[in-house]
């Protein structure tokens, strides 16, 4: 039987019998890790399915959870999944108007909620979700005097159920690996998200031929702090964590991520491209702050890990000089910053989820992190292609996972079909049969397989755009060469039948802010950082180097710097922070309009949305360069 012919339940079952004191699941609590083994994972798991069957909760019911990365997430996962419902994920900072969207589509009977910020929106919008019977929260601080209906803590519906334990296995025989098992939002970037179905078959699958293109073994250890609601962490934590039996753990809180990961120095790491121009980002300013030895270090090392990588990306073996500095660059230099990021036993390191700019593959590399690209989409159940080992290069997105095909249309459009494609749009019938066309999936994505093969993804199929002159280029490709920067934060490329290329420009307010503050620049805002004009003058510098490596009808002529930064609250970005470029067009038509007039100020007004769903206006003035 192949190994994906189970069901996610199934696998904590045989994990917990193969291994039952072996550690499964980790969380750092003030300040320790909490372990917890296969047995407990069982344990806890079946206790809560039987609270829930307690509650009235069964077959085909839709449980929606949201909150940071915990143990209980999976725990109330798996338990929904055993007794033949379906989990549904929301981000933790969605807005109240969008957990209502999807409570009421789904007909939500139950929210699995992780504090007192959650349950504060689904009790704003109980009036108007009559079927929505019960909160269960699993993090008590602030909500020990409600007293409304059906709030109970996830403690006690574990207790409720732990007579009912014992039934786990027996509800497990009735589930079949084509049941649906999970439902997720997709990323959203053209207007509501839409819910995609996908079985245990579907996500087992892909986990199986993931992990035959990628290694993962039992002794791995995991991180797990990106949204349990994206797909790819669904992939990793759940799906991945189960069929390969590797660790999980969760960090204390989002903002101790980066030390935590240093602590427990992962084998397995999966992020998207933002963290890891974060890190590299980081990395850069601490040099600037750092002695002028060190920087000396820095900028003698960094040079001879890049001309490493290269040489590798060329699939050239370096040549006895080469191999001889970056042997002295690695214990001078390479060695401690790996340490320093939690990189130490790091053997999977992926991105994926969007383009990951060519410039931050070279610097993950230079350190000696094998850094691939993936490429996927959440109706795939996350993964089809995946770089290999020694085939690594930052224009590809490398080759197709076993058991998936992958062919262009006569558009140009990615087309995917393999075991993991999912069930179909949740009440979507239209939108179903325009992503499957016989069995292939439409991915929105242009791309083209390259000589060796390779797919190369050049971006989204509507965002392709065309100059004047007839000129064709990526925006996509722009801005992840601009954001390389450490001072950008986003950056939207414009040019569709203009005579050249235009960018809206965000800065990162916490390195820009710094850089300022060490040339004694004062601001009191982050608009106010935005005007200045050293700032206009740093971007500008950025922008020319960036524009050194286009073609020439492909260079950045004029930009801007936004007075706020995009914000998924806002509608600019998705929840998975992927621009959506038509709103961010539409909503700044007039500022976009004078990226291609005469340089000069304009004054814009924008509404921004606080996450309590409070408005206000913002107005200022914005100034026009040329570069």
């Amino acid at each position: 039987m192949q190994t994906y012919r189970s069901t996610l339940p199934r696998l904590l079952l045989e994990n917990a019998r193969r291994a039952p004191r072996d550690t499964a699941l980790r969380e750092k609590q003030w300040g320790v890790w909490q372990a917890y083994t296969w047995k407990d994972y069982l344990d806890i798991t079946a206790a809560f399915a039987g609270g829930l069957a307690e509650l009235g909760l069964g077959r085909g019911d839709i449980v929606v959870l949201i909150g940071d990365n915990r143990p209980e997430w999976l725990w109330a996962e798996l338990a929904i999944q055993s007794l033949g419902g379906v989990a549904l994920g929301l981000y933790q900072d969605a807005p109240p108007d969008e957990i209502g969207y999807i409570l009421e589509l789904s007909q939500t009977k139950l929210v699995v909620a992780e504090d007192q910020e959650q349950v504060d929106k689904l009790l704003s919008l109980r009036s108007s979700l009559p079927e929505l019977r019960h909160i269960v929260y699993h993090d008590a601080r602030g909500l020990t005097a409600y007293t409304d209906d059906g709030l109970l803590d996830f403690e006690s519906v574990r207790r409720l159920g732990e007579m009912r334990a014992g039934e786990f296995e027996a509800n497990l025989d009735a589930l079949s690996p084509d049941d649906p098992a999970l439902i997720a939002t997709t990323s959203g970037t053209t207007g509501r998200p839409k819910l995609a179905q996908l079985s245990h078959a579907n996500l087992l699958c892909m986990a199986h031929n993931l992990g035959q293109a990628d290694p993962k073994r039992a002794t791995d250890e995991f991180v797990s702090f990106l949204p349990l609601a994206w797909m790819g962490e669904q992939m990793m934590s759940v799906a991945s964590a189960l069929l390969f039996g590797f660790k999980v753990n969760f960090p204390e809180e989002p903002d101790t991520v980066r030390e935590d990961i240093r602590e427990i120095a992962p084998h397995v790491l999966f992020s998207p491209p933002r963290v890891w121009e974060n890190m590299a980002a980081g990395v850069r300013v601490k040099i600037m702050e750092t002695t002028p030895l060190k920087r000396w270090l820095y900028n003698l090392c960094m040079p001879v890990g890049e001309r490493w990588a290269d040489a590798r990306f060329r699939g050239e073996s370096p040549g006895l000089g080469l191999r001889l500095a970056y042997s002295l660059a690695w214990l001078a230099l390479f060695r401690a910053l790996k340490d320093r990021l939690g990189f130490t036993n790091i053997r999977s390191a992926c991105t994926g989820g969007a383009a990951l700019g060519p410039d931050t593959f070279r610097f993950f590399h230079a350190l000696g992190v094998n850094l691939k690209q993936i490429y996927g989409q959440t109706e795939i159940a996350g993964i089809s292609c995946i770089h290999q080992d020694g085939r690594v290069d930052f224009t590809s997105v490398g080759a197709p996972i076993p058991e998936t095909e992958i062919r262009i249309s006569e558009e140009g459009e990615i087309l995917s079909r393999s075991p993991a494609v999912f069930l179909g749009y949740y009440q979507n019938e239209k939108a179903t049969a325009e992503a499957l066309d016989d069995g292939w999936l439409r991915s929105g994505d242009a791309g083209y397989f390259d000589d060796a093969g390779r797919l190369v993804v050049i971006d989204r199929l509507k965002d392709v755009m065309t100059l004047v002159n007839g000129a064709r280029f990526s925006p996509q490709f722009i801005e992840n060469k601009v954001k390389f920067s450490p001072y950008v934060k986003e950056a939207v490329a414009f040019g569709r039948g203009r005579e050249h290329v235009s960018a809206l420009v965000c800065l990162d307010a916490e390195i820009a802010g710094r850089w300022a503050e060490g040339r004694q620049i004062t601001y009191t805002t982050y608009q106010d950082l935005a005007c200045r004009e050293e700032l206009y003058a740093l971007v500008r510098e950025e922008i020319a180097r960036v524009n050194l490596e286009l073609p020439e009808e492909h260079r950045v002529r004029r930009f801007a710097l936004l007075y706020k930064e995009l914000d998924a609250d806002d509608g600019e970005l998705t929840r998975t922070r992927k621009v959506r470029r038509q709103v961010v067009e539409e909503r700044y038509a007039p500022l976009v309009e004078a990226l291609f007039g005469a340089p000069g100020t304009i004054e814009l007004t924008s509404e921004i949305v606080y996450q309590d769903g409070r408005r206000r206006t913002m107005s200022g003035a914005v100034r026009i360069e040329e570069v």
